[in-house]
């Protein structure tokens, strides 16, 4: 069976994921409110865009506990820039309740308004080399804290991809490319995370 991936659709790049999703054999589905958000799924997606904008309006909506606890319980999660904000627990000078379910401090809008905007290729453990980067206004990871949240890929000597279990976040958007590696590693993500713990260890 196919992997069903809800996709956050509040505000951002998320058709571009959706198109991406779809590509590589995802079934796909919106969601915009709680209703939408209880549907089965196999794995979540929350965009990049405007982190501020997205996480007022998961308040507002009633779908920022539920998503962070379905995380929690050990729901995949793929996060894209903003996404990558709303899941880290530290946000550099700001102290607003995000989903913060990965050990991580990440700084906004860290390489500021001359390099708001840039490509680039880099190596992404047990992903690829050479994998093509977009950035656009982007974060990037200061600390990956704990014994859990372990570094995938770093650009000029700043971290900008993590994995915490099954929750997968990225600095830059590969739904903006047509290499599909890093989409393909989130359904992977959540193939082995189904898999019976016996072929989980053989693996």
């Amino acid at each position: 069976m196919n992997p069903v991936i809800g996709v956050l659709a509040l505000q951002g790049a998320f058709i571009e994921h959706e198109k991406m999703l779809r590509k590589i054999g995802a079934e796909v589905f919106e969601i915009r409110q709680p209703a939408d958000f209880r549907q089965p799924k196999d794995g979540l997606v929350i965009p990049g865009g405007e982190s501020t904008t997205q996480l007022k309006l998961l308040r507002e909506l009633g779908l920022l506990e539920p998503i962070r606890e379905e995380i929690r319980r050990g729901l995949p999660v793929f996060g894209t820039c903003a996404g990558l904000i709303l899941l880290a627990k530290r946000v550099e000078g700001e102290d607003s309740r995000r989903i913060a379910t990965m050990d991580m401090e990440v700084c906004r809008n860290a390489y500021g308004r001359q390099l708001g905007s840039f490509t680039t290729v880099a190596a992404v453990e047990d992903v690829g080399s050479d994998i093509p980067m977009t950035f656009i206004r982007a974060p990037y990871i200061n600390k990956v804290e704990g014994t859990e949240c372990k570094t995938l890929a770093t650009v000029d000597g700043h971290v900008v991809a993590a994995r915490q279990g099954v929750q997968l976040a990225t600095a830059f958007h590969p739904e903006l490319e047509s290499d599909t590696r890093v989409h393909r590693y989130f359904l992977k993500m959540i193939a082995e995370s189904s898999l019976p713990s016996a072929e989980k260890k053989e693996r």
